[in-house]
């Protein structure tokens, strides 16, 4: 990674930690979550799973790690991402867009391949209840991995 895209990693965590100005009864996002996901990257690689965290910074802002494993045959592969996630501050609005680092490591055949890259993803999430369902939409620039669908759930 190089000293550009640990700068601009942090200038996000830091701009995503400023809390905003919402009514207590508007405020959406609150404490942690955790999560599953499934999806389908549309690079030759296939089917993936994984965990998620996320840890609100502020009303409509969290930090959102997580884990892919990729379901390949003949090796192993992986990616572990680091995400800013923005959701609308509209309550009856469940959108939501994000950026981060993803890291991308494969195994296969014989071969290791290491990569980083920039994760833009958007998409939606339930806004009630103790169950979260969501789909989203990623695309991950640079050396990572492509562009893939998926969705999974959330609990609180």
């Amino acid at each position: 990674m190089n000293r550009w895209s640990v700068r601009l990693l942090v200038a996000l965590l830091l701009l995503a930690s400023v809390a905003l100005p919402v009514d207590a009864q508007r405020a959406t996002n609150v404490g942690p979550r955790y999560g599953v996901h499934t999806g389908y990257l549309f690079d030759g690689i296939g089917w993936l799973a994984g965990p998620q965290l996320f840890w609100p910074v502020s009303s409509i802002v969290d930090v959102y790690p997580s884990f892919d494993y990729f379901f390949v045959s003949g090796g192993s592969a992986w990616a572990l991402n680091l995400d800013v996630k923005a959701l609308s501050p509209a309550r009856d609005v469940s959108w939501f867009l994000g950026t981060g680092l993803g890291f991308y490591h494969s195994n296969v055949g014989g071969g290791t391949y290491t990569a980083t890259g920039w994760n833009l993803f958007t998409g939606l999430e339930g806004r009630s209840g103790r169950t979260l369902p969501y789909v989203e939409a990623r695309l991950t620039l640079g050396d990572g991995v492509g562009f893939r669908i998926g969705g999974g759930l959330n609990w609180r």
